[in-house]
């Protein structure tokens, strides 16, 4: 076992830590805004750490570069998205209230 073999270990088991906090807060936390911040942060966190456990085993710059190109798309859409569940909750939004195409 080499020493990126380890690296890659190490960082995919504290990735996986990460994704099981991030859980925890989504299941245990009271309000919307609370889980959703516990879950962004924590689920990012976990992804960054799992993709730099796998750019130790990139064959080359090019994969290293795409699996960082994932990650950093994925915590975009992670913001969009924790951004507009978190004004649907505040403004009492729900499936059976049409939204209000006005700004």
């Amino acid at each position: 076992m080499t020493v990126f073999d380890i690296l890659t270990l190490a960082c995919a088991a504290l990735g996986m830590v990460f994704f099981a906090a991030g859980t925890v807060g989504l299941l245990r936390f009271p309000d919307v805004h609370s889980r959703l911040h516990a879950l962004t942060k924590a689920d990012n966190l976990g992804l960054g750490l799992i993709a730099l456990g796998l750019i130790f085993q990139a064959e080359g710059i090019a994969t290293a570069l795409k699996l960082l190109l994932v990650w950093l798309l994925a915590i975009f859409a992670a913001a969009t998205a924790s951004q507009l569940i978190a004004r649907a909750a505040l403004t009492g939004l729900d499936d059976d209230t049409p939204a209000d195409p006005r700004p």
